[in-house]
């Protein structure tokens, strides 16, 4: 231990009586004089000065928590018999320690009430000066230091009982401090210096002498500062450094512990002994069985009680009371070793010097290298860079090497042929003792060891890696904290901070570079060392193939294989009897290992072809026994085979006699094995193996994949055979749809065998929508109509109108389809107006059934209206719950009309509903609308206008009484045309296209005519009659009513129309396609091309934005046209 002064102030001529640091350890506060001194612990710079005080100040201390116990609403004050010096409260608060001028040491409680007093001998003579409790956690019971002018230091249990004896002074203490953790103690006082305890009370040494007494010490928290006060008011801060004492031979490490006592520790099996020297430990030394300690006034020589290495009981051999001055010390079986700067004193344990050597140079390093008691050797590295050696018997050196530069570190390897040494620069340096050659050399060194039980590996530590070397190959590094002191087989001794460790490291990396140069026998002793299993594996595997029988053998002892080692003895006997073939044993060990082919190889190059084919055999690989039977006798392969197929057989190996029979080319037969055993993977193999000629096998195959449940095998198979038929069947028995419908996209002609199925399993699985349409792909109309009806009829009943409108669009559809076949045209194109007619009722009344229904409505009151007149105005047809439907349409229209002043049509529908028989819902509201409507009047609003004639109050019923026309302001300004006789539809398209530019009225004249009843408005060429549009003219209106005047139009005219303005409902055959004109380009009209329903733009993409569909025909808008 030795004290650094880390700076020193002075407060003046003011004593320092008390000090006292931050819990942090920041600060520093000292009493002195009047005034109260903060300073800075790092540099001793003063930060504040407190003046408050009007007198002396003899005591300062920071609150932890609290002056008092905080259920006290005030100090308690109690009478002492004398004087109070000095006091201190336990680590847990709960009792206080009061040291009295009369001698008397009295602990109380919290409540001022005293528990025990300890009576010191001295009495009055020896007042009580200072007084300290250990605040270590480690300690079971409180003890408190007690240090008084009698100059004794004496050391008590919380109930009073002294600990030891008292431990004498040479001078009055006037302050005493512990450690934060209570290992050392701190005392001061009339010697005028600090010294530094150990928690027991042995002195250890000085910590700064002063010109006067010590007055006040302290030691700053979880530190090794310690800090003065002096009576001259000097204030001295000093840092102690506890330097490593310790000594390592082998697997033995000695160090200090606590200052005074040494422990031994061994470092393979993890021992400890503590040995209690009681004074301050100076030096240690160890070797073999003695153990040196320096003390300050001797030295104390230890042996073991018996040469067991796991021995760990020593006992004092012999004592040598001298004081010695020494640098180093090193211990022999006889001897002691003491390094005074360039001298060396070899001293008896008697103490007699026998032997003296003076260096050139001051001694950097000394090292036991052992050698025959009473004659050991040292090795000793001196800074000018000699290295010596030295026999303990002999009183002259021998000089080794001489470097360029100082000596860090030595070590000598086991045959003392081969010296590592580190230098000044950590450069590792290993010479040939006898040649003085240089071997090889390595940087960043700061240790260095041989490893005790090899002589060829070392290893060395530095930048933190541990790097081991074995002979002339590569350095294997790998990562290390700490200092490298000693190598002992596979353990690497480390020295980290303080303690001292053993670390296994496996010797794997220098075995493998022995074993790449294929030298056994030193693989062999590195593996020795330390290596796993699986590295001595590799290494008898290495040796075997390299015919090294001997290190083979114990390798494979090691790792207990028990069949290798059969072959090795079996080896051996043949070598016995004069066998010497190597390439016939390395053919053995191959055969063994697995390399089957190998060994096959050198069988057949030392003419034992035998040999190969009994292996092949045993090994029932027949391909390659094959060649071998051939070779021996080719009449015997047929009977080999059959004899192997019957041995299968017999020793109930399956999968051994499938694989024979496809040897032997009976593929039936290895099939039948394989799939009534379901390996489905080896069956896939034969199958891909098989031609596709043999559909017998083939199919075979298939079947037992069916019977497996491996679709994917069974399709392949059926696929390679060419058999479309069950693979059709295959796809269906399995439900892998999507398969069969793109098997059926490339071949039509399965499409019943597959949409049958398919629709059936629809229909199970009531998928009914999808089960009509796979009806209709398979062709069969009837199944598929069926499937549609029911849905239909469900719907209504179920009052999903929107769902039955979309039936019967498909039901029309359908019987479109039905239509193309002259033989039921007729029927079905009936069929289809009337599902079509359905359809949009239905769909115009979903709207109304909602408004009923349902207590919110998402349409406009003008909306609604729109609505119900439409469906006023459908055409009679025969439907089910028609009473249901008109009714509800006249109440929505009755409550409609009301509300936007059409008056007359509210009066007339709430007439038509006292006709008709009303659900009980709706009678009490029909019956209140009724009375209501008599109060309005008889005319409609103004603004009620008809859309074609523009004339107010127009409406009779649901007709203008002027045109005859229906009340639906939501008119989409569309004019259907008709073609001229001759023309196609083809060339109406291409003639529309062309967008001709429009000729003037004076060019071309409309006619009008009567054919078949049915007024026609012609226009031809050439007739500069006409001064009015026919288009528009559809859209006035004509007094009294008119008749429907289709517009017929001729190639000029198409050629005259835009094709923007043109929307063409493109039916399917037998039906016509149907031409409609815009005559406001300007309203945007979409037409869905599936149902050909047209809307206003915005109203078609909100519908479609909603429902991700058409609204009529639910055609998806992903889906291609």
């Amino acid at each position: 231990m030795r004290a650094v002064q880390a700076w020193k102030e002075s407060t003046g001529d003011h004593c320092v009586y008390d000090i006292a640091f931050k819990p942090d350890g920041s600060q520093l506060i000292i009493a002195a004089g009047h005034h109260v001194l903060v300073y800075d612990t790092i540099d001793g710079a003063i930060i504040q000065l407190l003046k408050g005080h009007k007198d002396v100040v003899y005591c300062v201390a920071y609150a932890k928590d609290g002056l008092w116990s905080p259920e006290q609403k005030s100090v308690n004050k109690h009478k002492v018999s004398s004087k109070i010096t000095c006091c201190g409260w336990t680590n847990d608060g709960q009792y206080l320690a009061l040291g009295m001028m009369n001698g008397v040491v009295s602990i109380r409680n919290k409540n001022g009430e005293e528990k025990v007093k300890i009576e010191r001998p001295g009495g009055t003579s020896s007042p009580i000066w200072s007084i300290a409790w250990n605040p270590s956690k480690d300690e079971h019971n409180d003890i408190l230091a007690v240090a008084d002018w009698g100059q004794k230091l004496s050391f008590y249990q919380l109930s009073g009982k002294q600990i030891g004896k008292d431990r004498t002074l040479t001078y009055d203490p006037c302050c005493i401090s512990y450690f934060s953790k209570g290992e050392y103690i701190v005392m001061g006082g009339s010697d005028k210096q600090a010294s530094l305890y150990t928690k027991d009370g042995v002195r250890l040494g000085t910590i700064g002498e002063q010109n006067c007494w010590v007055w006040t010490c302290r030691v700053k928290p979880d530190s090794n500062f310690v800090v003065l006060g002096c009576q001259d008011g000097t204030i001295a801060c000093y840092q102690l450094i506890f330097s490593t004492v310790h000594g390592l031979y082998k697997d033995r490490y000695a160090y200090r512990d606590s200052m005074t006592d040494v422990i031994v520790q061994h470092l393979i099996t993890e021992q400890k002994v503590r040995i209690k020297c009681r004074e301050l430990v100076k030096k240690i030394a160890i070797y073999r069985n003695r153990l040196a300690i320096q003390l300050p006034e001797k030295i104390l020589i230890y042996e073991l009680y018996s040469d067991d290495s796991s021995d760990m009981h020593y006992r004092i051999k012999e004592k040598i009371c001298k004081k010695f001055e020494c640098n180093l010390l090193v211990v022999c079986s006889q001897h002691i070793i003491l390094c005074q700067e360039k001298r060396l004193q070899c001293l008896s344990f008697t103490s007699v010097r026998e032997k003296e050597w003076v260096m050139e140079s001051l001694i950097r390093y000394i090292k036991v290298i052992g050698g025959p008691p009473g004659r050991e050797g040292l090795l000793v590295g001196l800074k000018n860079g000699a290295i010596l050696k030295i026999f303990v018997d002999n009183p002259f050196t021998i000089t080794l090497l001489k470097l360029s530069t100082s000596v860090r570190c030595l070590d000598m390897s086991a045959s003392r042929n081969k010296l590592a040494v580190v230098d000044e620069h950590n450069t590792l340096l290993v010479y040939d003792i006898n040649s003085k050659e240089l071997l090889f050399q390595e940087p960043n060194a700061n240790s260095v060891a041989w490893n005790t039980q090899c002589e060829d590996m070392l290893c060395f530590s530095g930048n933190g890696y541990l790097n081991i070397k074995a002979s002339n190959f590569p350095v294997h590094q790998q990562k290390m904290q700490g200092f490298m002191v000693g190598y002992n087989g596979s353990k690497i001794f480390c020295l980290h901070v303080y303690s001292m460790s053993a670390v296994e490291v496996p010797q794997s990396a220098p075995m493998y570079q022995y074993l790449e140069r294929k030298m056994f026998k030193e693989a062999y002793q590195i593996a020795c060392l330390g290596v796993t299993d699986s590295d001595w594996r590799d290494l008898a595997t290495e040796a075997l193939e390299g015919l090294d029988f001997d290190t083979a053998k114990k390798a494979f002892i090691r790792i207990r294989d028990l069949r290798y080692l059969e072959l090795i003895n079996s080896i051996e006997e043949r070598k016995k009897r004069g066998e010497n073939d190597n390439e016939l044993f390395l053919a053995d060990v191959y055969a063994y290992q697995g390399k089957f082919h190998e060994a096959a190889k050198l069988y057949k190059r030392t003419g034992h072809e035998s040999r190969a084919l009994s292996m092949y055999t045993d090994l029932r690989m027949f391909e390659y026994a094959k060649e071998f039977v051939g070779v021996t006798d080719p009449k015997s392969s047929r009977i080999l085979m059959t004899k192997q197929a019957d041995w299968a057989k017999s020793s109930k190996e399956p999968r051994a006699a499938a694989e024979m029979y496809l040897s032997a080319g009976e593929h039936l037969k290895a099939i039948d094995i394989i799939g009534e055993k379901g390996w489905a993977d080896m069956l896939m193999d034969i199958a891909r193996k098989l031609d596709k000629a043999e559909r017998e096998a083939l199919a075979k195959c298939a079947l037992y994949f069916k019977k497996l449940k491996h679709h994917g095998f069974a399709s392949e198979t059926y696929s390679k055979m060419g058999d479309l038929q069950a693979l059709v069947q295959l796809h269906v028995e399995t439900r892998h749809w999507e398969e069969a419908f793109s098997l059926v996209e490339k071949q039509p002609q399965f499409k019943t065998d597959v949409f049958v199925p398919y629709a059936q399993w629809l229909a199970e699985n009531d998928h009914f929508e999808e089960a009509q349409k796979a009806f209709h792909k398979a062709g069969q109309q009837n199944k598929a109509v069926k499937v549609l009806e029911q849905l239909t009829h469900n719907a209504v009943v179920e009052n999903r109108f929107n769902d039955a409108g979309y039936y019967y669009w498909m039901l029309s559809m359908q019987c479109l389809d039905i239509a193309e076949s002259e033989e039921q045209r007729d029927e079905m194109l009936k069929k289809f107006g009337r599902f079509q007619h359905l359809a949009e009722l239905y769909h115009v009344y979903h709207s109304i059934q909602h408004y009923t229904d349902e207590p919110f409505s998402s349409h406009m009151p003008e909306t609604v209206g729109e609505i119900n007149i439409s469906l006023s105005t459908f055409p009679p047809v025969n439907v089910h719950f028609l009473d249901m439907i008109f009714s509800n349409t006249l109440y929505a229209l009755a409550k409609q009309s009301q509300k936007l002043g059409a008056y007359k049509l509210a009066r007339y529908s709430y007439e038509k509903l006292q006709e008709l028989h009303i659900p009980s819902r709706f009678q009490e509201s029909i019956e209140l609308g009724s009375l209501t409507i008599h109060s309005k009047p008889f005319h409609d609003r103004e603004d009620m206008m008809c859309y074609r004639c523009s004339t107010n109050n127009p409406l009779e019923g649901f007709i203008c009484v002027s045109n005859a026309s229906s009340l639906c302001t939501e008119v989409l300004p569309l004019v259907q045309f008709y073609l001229e006789e001759g023309i196609s539809d083809e060339e109406a398209v291409s003639l529309i296209d062309l967008e001709v530019p429009q000729m003037g009225l004076e060019d071309a004249h409309w006619q009008s005519m009567d054919s078949s009843g049915i007024l026609l408005i012609v226009m031809h060429d050439g007739l500069d009659d006409a001064k009015t549009d026919p288009f528009m003219a559809k859209m006035s209106f004509e007094q009294g009513g008119s008749d429907f005047v289709p517009v017929k139009v001729s190639r000029s005219v198409l050629r005259s129309m835009s094709r923007r303005d043109v929307l063409i409902k493109r039916w399917p055959r037998p039906l016509k396609w149907e031409y409609f004109r815009s005559l406001l380009p300007d309203v945007s009209i979409t037409m869905c091309p599936t149902c050909f329903k047209m809307f206003h733009s915005e109203d078609y993409e909100l519908l479609v934005l909603q429902h991700n569909c058409c609204p009529y025909c639910r055609r998806p808008i992903d889906e291609p046209n």
